[in-house]
This record gives structure tokens, sequence and C-alpha cells, in this order.
């Protein structure tokens, strides 16, 4: 059962809000090894990992262009159709976040400017486990594309049967994804990060996992891939007050828990009556669902708390740092105002976190653990890199240079000064001779 916590101390927030322990750290040494092993034996390393992790026998592990035509035939209209809404409207919001970066005069005669350019490879780990993550191609390939990246490459595990769900490869290829891997875990990760026989070595990693895959990621990016961020289980918070519906509470409350077992749900609110009456409702609704005791798991680290104005709400809720914020009250304009950090915000009583995870637009590779202070989720920046560039006129270097002179003759960098100096020289000489 959920438990309650009514107007905990201060001082006891920490205590309150902690999350599931994912210390990962003990798992570095076999993942590690694992990473070593693919990097060095390549293919024949990943076949053994999946045969022994997997359970099957790979003689390809690139799905052919047999089995993408096959799979699209086993995807049924009805998804089909809610792929391509959700894809175009992934597609549209992701767009309007192109920025064109037109030419500053800095100053008279200095023009600086920048350009976006997609990253040339990526790597997407969509996983497989307990549900196939079809949004999850989505959500990284369709940005991807638009970013302009070249190559994008997904890593996902396949089934008993040697394939990959027929949903996932059809999302790749309305997405343009380039080419997909049956290949699951950490040797997944060491395929995109190293390369291999078959894989392509990518430059960035993009999408969620369990501890295995988030350790590999995180070793990965010490020194050879980059990656999208640090990751965890799935979390939501909730801020709720007396005109908010509880079956729709009870509803967002269970759709984070029933990710997995270390998942965390919490329900802020200042009133009592709802706080004491949401358990029977999740409990209710708990025994309709199909993965319920994986979410009574993660049920077992949630928790209502009660506070006693919405100014310690918003306190509270700005320390956890949520990954999802959903906000049902009255005055949620007033709540938005007041969020500073948080993944992803649903706002007022028919935004469910579900539209953000499946088919509104916004991303939903969003940041864990508290990372929400500083990280971003997924966006089109997340696929990109942005270059600069400056052009200085004579004019501008006669009427900037002294300035660089200066600064770098105070931090004794000689040379610097030079680069400067011998082109101000030849500015001068020249016009001396005019």
């Amino acid at each position: 059962m959920v438990q309650i916590i009514k107007y905990p101390a201060r001082e006891d927030w920490e205590r309150v809000m902690a999350r599931p322990d994912n210390d990962i750290s003990e798992l570095h040494r076999t993942v590690g090894e694992i990473l070593a092993d693919v990097r060095v034996r390549g293919d024949e390393a990943i076949r053994e990992y999946e045969k022994r992790f997997d359970g099957v026998e790979l003689s390809s592990l690139e799905v052919t262009p047999g089995e993408f035509e096959e799979a699209e035939t086993l995807v049924s209209p009805e998804l089909r159709f809610a792929l391509g809404v959700a894809s175009a409207n992934i597609a549209r919001f992701h767009a309007s976040q192109v920025i064109a970066g037109n030419p500053v005069e800095t100053t008279t005669g200095v023009t600086c400017w920048q350009k976006s350019v997609g990253i040339e490879k990526v790597g997407l780990y969509i996983p497989g486990g307990t549900a196939p993550l079809f949004s999850t191609v989505l959500m990284l390939a369709v940005p991807a594309k638009i970013a302009g990246c070249k190559e994008i490459v997904i890593c996902t595990p396949p089934g008993n049967d040697g394939k990959i769900h027929p949903a996932i490869l059809y999302a790749a290829r309305i997405a343009g994804v380039t080419n997909v891997f049956k290949i699951g875990g950490t040797q997944a990760i060491g395929a995109m990060a190293y390369g291999t026989e078959t894989v392509p070595r990518v430059y960035k990693i993009f999408g969620p996992g369990n501890r295995y895959v988030m350790a590999a990621k995180q070793l990965v990016s010490l020194k050879d891939v980059a990656i999208d961020m640090p990751a965890g289980p799935s979390e939501v918070m909730l801020i709720a007050d007396g005109t908010a519906d509880i079956e729709f509470l009870a509803a967002d409350f269970l759709s984070q828990a029933e990710h997995g077992p270390d998942s965390q749900s919490i329900l802020l609110t200042t009133d009592e009556e709802l706080a004491d009456s949401l358990p029977e409702t999740i409990e209710r609704q708990l025994g309709k669902l199909r993965r319920q005791e994986l979410t009574r798991r993660s049920l077992s680290h949630s928790s209502i708390v009660v506070l006693k104005d919405e100014k310690e709400i918003m306190d509270f809720a700005n320390a956890y740092a949520p990954e999802h914020l959903i906000i049902q009250c009255d005055n949620y304009g007033w709540y938005a105002d007041k969020v500073v950090n948080a993944g992803s915000v649903f706002l007022g009583k028919y935004t469910p976190e579900s539209a953000g995870d499946y088919a509104s637009g916004t991303n939903h590779t969003l940041p864990t653990g508290g990372y929400a202070k500083a990280y971003s989720g997924v966006n089109l920046d997340s696929f990109s890199r942005k270059i600069t560039f400056q052009e200085i006129t004579e004019k501008g270097l006669v009427s900037l240079g002294p300035v660089i002179e200066t600064m770098a003759s105070f931090e004794q960098l000689d040379a610097h000064k030079n680069a400067v100096t011998v082109r101000l020289n030849e500015i001068i000489s020249k016009n001396k001779k005019q």
C-alpha cells in the first residue's frame, strides 16, 4: 500500500523524497568485462552474449529488408494509424525547435554566426524486455532525422524467435532509421560505442534501458562516445488540490509505477481528505492491470505527501526535480510559473502523462533521478552541434585588435598577442604606402 506522509518537517524532506536505490557501481566490473570483450571480438562476442542473455542463436545480427516487409504486415491498421499520428506530432514539435543562426555584427567589422549540424552517426537503444517500446523509436529517430543525422542506428533485443517486435520495425521504417540490429543489453552499447564487423561505430548513444544498459552507457561515455544523459528508473510527481478528479490521479499515479519495480510515484497536496482517499482508488485500479506484481513493488516506495501550503509544495517539487510533473489544480498556471526543475510538465485535468509518452509531440526521453536540475530532456539540440563562425574585416581588426592585444598581454600569452599584432602592422604598412 502507498504510504501517506503528513506535514513532514523540512529537515525530513530528503528522506521523504528518497528514490529507490539505483547504485550501479557494483555492475561496473561485470559490464566492463562484457564491453571489453565486444571491443576485441566484435560480432563473435555479441552472438555469444545474445545466446547467453536473450536465449537466441543469431545467424545474422542485422534486420533484413524481408523482415521489415514481414513486420509491416503484422502491424494492425489501427496501430499503423496511431504511429503515423504520433510521428507527425513529434516531428511538428521538434521542427519548431530549429533555430536560424542569423549573423550578428558584435562590433563594427566583426560578424559572428553559428550553424547547426546534425551528428553524423547516432545509435538508439530501444529496450525490449517486458514491453516493446516502439514509442521510443519515434521519440529518438524522428528528431534525429530532422536534425540531419546521416546514420541512425537502432539496437534492440530480439524475442525468443530471434525476431524484433514488428511495431518497432514499422516505427523505425517510418521514422527514417538507417539500420536495425538484433542486439540487446550491454553488448548492444558496446557494439555501437566501438563498432564491429556488422555494427557501425556511432558518435552518440541515446535511449533508456535496464541497470546494465545504464552502467554500460556511463562507462563508454568516459572516453569512447557521448550519451544523451544519465538515466534511471521512471518517475512521476503529481500536484493536486480538492478540485482534482481522484480517478484521474490514481490512473496517473499508476501509469509510471507500472514501468518497473524501481519506478516511483509521489503525490503532493494540501488536501488531507484527498490524501486519505487516494490509496483505495489506486488499489482498485491496480486490480485491473496486467502488470500488477511489478507495479505493486513500485508502489512500495511511492508516497502521498501532505504539505501545509502551495509554497511548500513547489519547494518540495523543485527539490525533487521530477522526470514527469503533473499539475491537477484549479490554478495550475500559478504552479507552472514556479516550476524550475522538471523534465516535462503536464497541466490540467485532461493532460495525462501518457500523452507525452506517446503522441502529443513532446519528447519522453527525460532526465530522472534528480538530473532535471541540470539536464534537459531529449530535443533537437541533442542530435546536433552548433559550429560558430566569425569574419573580421580590416576595419574590424583595427577597432578590436588593441583589445585583444591587451587581454593577451595580461595573460602572458605572447603568441596570441602577436597573431593580432602582425596583422595590424601589415594594415598600417599598407595604408602608409597608399
